[in-house]
């Protein structure tokens, strides 16, 4: 018996062994792992980021605008409608959390609340 191993979550057996990566209990067979149950939900410190309706994006999707948006510089901004290609996810500034480049206005950051996924 070893102290220093959890007893099992079945069971409650207290004589678990190691075997590789795994813990094992001899009294009902149950096999689980050592590492936290959080990992496998995807990886640590993972950010999720969702658009406007609660779709979940990614890297290279294709979004569109859903509100008029002003641009310092321009005099038209960009409308509502806009798509967007090939977004890229960043940890930006000020909840700008998607980088872009969209035509007639160049490279730009956006926020993920006022687009939606194409």
């Amino acid at each position: 018996m070893n102290d220093t191993l959890p007893p099992c979550p079945e069971c409650s057996g207290t004589y678990t062994y190691e075997m590789g990566a795994l813990l094992v209990c001899p009294e009902c067979g149950h096999e689980w792992s050592t590492a936290p149950s959080a990992a496998p939900a995807g990886e640590p410190g993972e950010k999720v980021i969702k658009d406007a309706v609660g779709n979940v994006l990614q890297d290279g999707d294709t979004v569109t605008v859903v509100k008029a948006l002003k641009v310092k510089g321009s005099p038209s901004g960009i409308k509502a409608g806009t798509k967007v290609r090939n977004i890229k996810l960043v940890d930006g500034v000020d909840g700008h959390d998607i980088d872009c480049r969209i035509e007639g206005f160049g490279s730009m950051q956006l926020k993920s609340s006022v687009v939606k996924k194409a």
